[in-house]
């Protein structure tokens, strides 16, 4: 290819433009995150001048992808529940709230991702780290229900690897997610050859290559997820309808294209109905299934109705709808609520408590493979003990989008 002398000049006029834009700043002169330039726009002083001690700026190029995590841009949804409260238990009212962007699992945490993190506890923690972290298995037992199989298979068995794990606490869950950010950030530092990769865990923020922690999702980004009316937008923040389940359409079964008349989502559809009849079963689940088994909603999170129901951060109270802000709620503790309003003390009170709601109740969303519809419909909510488990509950980490104002 030949280039004329005036066009080569154009070329390089344009390179040493541009060096100029890198050297005072990013394009167009103005620096950004991830192009600040090489002087300080306030000082001028020289970044990355390491014989000069200068300021020492890492390459960032944005918050680094996390595994199994989907982007869920945030915005204004009304939380609480569309159906009617026929619990009459007035606790998911109707509220505007915002909600800032975050990251959400596209699954349900499986027994095999389970099982790996008991691998590496039993590697390297204690065995009474290791022993704390085992699940439940006897949350399968009944009395009066012949369900020994599962106690033995369902989660160490090899056709139940990619089935939700159950039994699992909200205390176990949580320290799930705190071995998680270090397992993912000790392999993201180690891809990047950082020095601090092996010392205590704890990589720096400022390096730019780790991803914020796995955690819990609160209430609200649960149930903002799950509503997914991204998928409901019409122009100009126009929403064209509401939702009862993660889906459109008031009915729990596929209206379209060959799918037309499957369920779309895995729970009890009646009294002793879990999976229909032999021959044409109409959820193929007596209990859970597949963690990618039903379509996925508009955010592309696959189960956020039915399969398992799921732990979130926030501890119960009834009044939450009425107390909590109205951008990025969340409910810590008591505060405004506290759990002596409650007669909730059973050590003081054994014959005459009343209440089971305390500082250690955790709010769990969704509906499970064990619940009829009504659960299924995002606003719903129910509450344990933070130390409880049992065969219906399991759960999916989020993560801030760090570094974003919407």
């Amino acid at each position: 290819m030949r280039y004329s002398f005036k066009s080569l000049f154009y070329l390089l006029s344009g390179s040493v433009l541009l060096s100029a834009c890198s050297l005072f700043g990013g394009g167009g002169g103005k620096p950004t995150a991830q192009n600040p330039g090489q002087l300080s726009n306030v000082t001028k002083l020289p970044f990355n001048d390491e014989d000069a001690g200068g300021f020492m700026v890492k390459p960032f190029k944005g918050q680094p992808d996390a595994p199994n995590m989907v982007f869920i841009e945030g915005g204004r949804a009304v939380m609480g529940s569309f159906e009617e409260d026929v619990m009459s238990y007035r606790d998911n009212l109707e509220r505007t709230v915002s909600v800032a962007s975050f990251y959400m699992d596209e699954t349900e945490i499986a027994n095999i991702n389970w099982l790996e993190y008991l691998h590496y506890l039993a590697r390297d923690s204690s065995q009474e780290v290791y022993e704390a972290a085992l699940p439940d298995t006897t949350v399968w037992v009944g009395k009066l229900a012949f369900n020994d199989p599962y106690v033995d298979h369902y989660l160490r068995y090899p056709g139940f690897r990619y089935f939700p794990v159950v039994g699992v606490s909200w205390n176990q869950a949580s320290k799930y997610a705190v071995w998680r950010t270090n397992a993912v950030n000790k392999a993201l530092a180690e891809a990047a050859g950082e020095e601090f990769a092996e010392t205590d865990g704890r990589i720096p923020l400022e390096s730019g290559i780790v991803v914020p922690s796995f955690r819990l999702p609160t209430e609200a980004e649960w149930e903002y997820a799950a509503q997914a009316l991204i998928g409901t937008q019409w122009v100009e923040e126009l929403q064209t309808h509401q939702r009862i389940y993660p889906w459109d359409g008031h009915a729990v079964r596929n209206p379209y294209g060959k799918q037309m008349g499957y369920m779309l989502a895995n729970f009890k559809r009646g009294r002793g109905d879990y999976a229909g009849i032999a021959g044409r079963l109409n959820d193929g689940a007596l209990i859970t299934s597949y963690i990618y088994e039903f379509p996925p909603n508009d955010y592309g999170l696959y189960n956020m109705a039915g399969n398992v129901s799921e732990w979130v951060q926030d501890i119960y109270r009834p009044m939450s709808y009425q107390d909590f802000d109205d951008l990025n709620p969340i409910r810590r503790d008591g505060f405004l609520d506290e759990a002596k309003g409650y007669n909730s003390d059973f050590e003081a009170n054994p014959e005459s408590f009343t209440s089971l709601i305390t500082d250690r109740a955790r709010v769990y969303k969704g509906g499970s493979w064990k619940d009829v519809a009504y659960w299924m419909s995002p606003g719903t909510r129910r509450f344990l003990d933070q130390d409880s488990a049992t065969a219906t509950i399991g759960f999916r980490c989020a993560m801030i989008r760090a570094g974003s104002n919407y």
